[in-house]
């Protein structure tokens, strides 16, 4: 696996070193040690899917707060997305920055989105399919977001418009949570 910090620090993105031959190709797409190797949490609790039947659906931004604060690695397995983290980490350097990745089935890669960071993610296409590794079980009482579109945090979404849910509508700018961002029910 080849391992990229990008612009925000923490988050990763890991894509697959191939092994080819006539068949297609081998890929290990998880590996605890090489994820300790860099650093990165490695434990694993839960996986999760989700399943995204028309272009344009917005999930997000989502996470958990402490003591149930999670790392998620996200892959994309079916059609494309835009996925985002953004820090919100309160006392953070960069909290309200935000950085946002194309994974798709088609180039394979994954996005590793620490604790303390919310996740969202937008679909490209009609039916995409998302699978998540998970580091701590879901806990609803800790279930918090941010608005999708808060302007102090200023998420570019290559796609207007997009088709959210009533709860995802209503959560909180990053400004009135002071640090504790609106709690998803």
């Amino acid at each position: 696996m080849r391992f990229t910090e990008l612009e925000v620090s923490g988050v990763w993105t890991i894509e697959l070193e191939r092994i080819s031959d006539e068949r297609g190709f081998f890929a290990r797409s998880w590996s605890p040690e090489e994820f300790a190797e860099h650093g990165l949490d490695a434990s694993l609790a839960q996986c999760s899917v989700s399943f995204n039947e028309f272009r344009g659906t917005l999930r997000g931004l989502h996470y958990q707060a402490e003591p149930h604060a999670e790392v998620k690695l996200v892959r994309c397995t079916a059609g494309a997305i835009f996925d985002v983290a953004v820090d919100v980490r309160e006392g953070s350097a960069t909290r309200g920055c935000w950085v946002g990745v194309e994974l798709s089935a088609a180039n394979r890669k994954a996005l590793y989105v620490p604790a303390g960071f919310a996740h969202g993610l937008l679909s490209l296409s009609d039916g995409a399919e998302v699978f998540y590794q998970i580091s701590t079980a879901y806990s609803p009482q800790h279930s918090r977001g941010v608005r999708w579109n808060d302007p102090e945090i200023g998420v570019r979404w290559p796609l207007a418009d997009p088709i959210l849910s009533p709860r995802d509508r209503e959560l909180p700018l990053l400004a009135a949570t002071g640090g504790a961002a609106g709690r998803v029910d």
